[in-house]
């Protein structure tokens, strides 16, 4: 019995992994990024590259993991969520107050450490943010968020 339930576990195991989810892949420019009407400082811009873009914006950078199911499928929920939230790459497709309210938010997120989210730091480390870094963003996101007119 236990046997046929583990062969039974392996079949279903081997089976969905050719159910894979749409990658969230993109190639540029995009004309409605947040960088068209906004300037992004060069340190800025690497550190929303390196701990904000996999999961906000159109192109994400994929470890190699994602080619296991269901791993891939759980991933691409957080992905669609957090592009869901905010998308850098969508970002003045927003109307204005939505515009300043999701930069508002960033800021708070930032400040109570809970962007980059937890999960996503324990696996990517180099998405950890400093304290320096976390005041460069809050300072450019308050900044971008005031010249929102």
């Amino acid at each position: 019995m236990i046997k046929k339930i583990l062969n039974a576990i392996l079949a279903i195991f081997i089976i969905i992994q050719f159910i894979r989810p749409k990658k969230n892949i993109a190639s540029g420019p995009f004309p409605n990024s947040i960088n068209q009407n906004h300037a992004i400082p060069e340190d800025v811009q690497a550190i929303l590259t390196r701990s904000c873009y996999d999961c906000h914006s159109n192109n994400t950078h994929y470890p190699w993991y994602n080619n296991i199911q269901p791993v891939a499928w759980l991933l691409a929920h957080d992905i669609n969520e957090g592009k869901k939230h905010f998308n850098f790459d969508e970002f003045n497709t927003y109307s204005i107050s939505r515009r300043q309210r999701k930069l508002a938010e960033l800021i708070d997120e930032i400040k109570m450490d809970e962007m980059p989210m937890g999960i996503y730091t324990v696996l990517h480390r180099n998405a950890v943010l400093s304290k320096a870094e976390k005041q460069k963003l809050i300072n450019w996101a308050d900044n971008v968020k005031n010249a929102i007119r």
